[in-house]
């Protein structure tokens, strides 16, 4: 059996689902995308191929490995986007919360079947079907759960707001014993550089008292204060525009002193460097072009 813990975004690792790009199907037309920044790659005709998105997850793999974590992929389903492990559930301390997402998606939980066979099945959470959540919108922080949401009334007419007001109320009551502390992120159907797709595209803690944030992904200046004043503005890596279109803050700790990140965020990498972190570069340029990056393909199960 799997013994699931995870009490925060960056204690050490030890077992975790990452995605897969095996067989992730033709490209997409304009209206299947789910998001903006797949559509300037379609229009562009620069979308990801699947060979060169494969050999960036082995990457990952590879660095992973190296760590000792222990590393499962989904059964591969045909002609199928099954990158993004981290949207379809996600662990906080020892329950497994599968993510109510997007409909046309419901079958990538089911590539993972034989991972959550190893649950208790106790410990498997389906929250109630007018929760609306991703785990990009989700991150545990010791006595806090920090959510990324819009709760505007337009909320329905937006295909990049994932997460509402009924999942934060819903986690408060699974967890009456942490704070759960909701943003509202900046939302664009058609314009990536303005749109926060989840909270870990503006925002995303490391180490042990630092954080990476994004100032425009926010909608409330108060919330977006709220982190300043508990991180410390010392502690904090404000990332551009041009980076959180990039992704910059979408890295993945293995553990308090180890990263995950992209080789070309080379301001990033460097403070990190500077701030003590070893940091593991990887290729993630192609994956990236379905705004989504290394902690959207990620799912940890277990850190110590």
């Amino acid at each position: 059996m799997l013994k699931l813990n995870i009490k925060d975004e960056t204690s050490q690792l030890k077992v975790v689902v990452l995605g897969t790009a095996q067989s992730n199907g033709p490209i997409p037309t304009v209206e299947e995308c789910y998001d903006p920044k797949s559509v300037e790659y379609v229009k562009a005709g620069t979308y990801p191929k699947i060979e060169d998105m494969v050999l960036e997850m082995q990457s990952v793999e590879d660095v992973l490995k190296k760590y000792n974590v222990e590393v499962f992929r989904p059964k591969q389903i045909e002609n199928y986007n099954q990158i993004f492990a981290r949207d379809i559930a996600f662990v906080i301390d020892d329950k497994f919360i599968k993510a109510n997402i997007l409909p046309d998606r419901a079958k990538e939980i089911e590539a993972i079947q034989q991972v959550i066979d190893q649950i208790n099945p106790n410990k498997i959470i389906t929250l109630p079907e007018e929760a609306h959540v991703e785990g990009g919108d989700v991150m545990p922080w010791n006595d806090y759960i920090f959510v990324g949401t819009y709760s505007g009334e337009d909320y329905p007419d937006f295909i990049t707001a994932r997460t509402n007001m009924d999942a934060v109320i819903a986690l408060q009551e699974l967890f009456p014993e942490k704070t759960v502390k909701s943003f509202e992120l900046r939302k664009s159907n058609t314009d990536a550089r303005n749109n926060a797709l989840h909270l870990d595209c503006c925002f995303q803690p490391i180490g042990t008292n630092k954080a990476i944030i994004h100032k425009n992904g926010f909608l409330v200046e108060k919330e977006y204060q709220f982190l300043v004043d508990l991180f410390g503005k010392e502690n904090l890596f404000e990332i551009t525009k041009e980076e959180m279109y990039n992704m910059n803050s979408n890295i993945f700790s293995i553990s308090p002193e180890v990263i995950i990140s992209e080789k070309n965020f080379t301001r990033l990498n460097s403070w990190l460097r500077k701030q003590g972190f070893t940091v593991e570069e990887v290729p993630y340029a192609e994956i990236s072009k379905q705004e989504g990056l290394l902690r959207c393909s990620t799912l940890p199960l277990v850190r110590e």
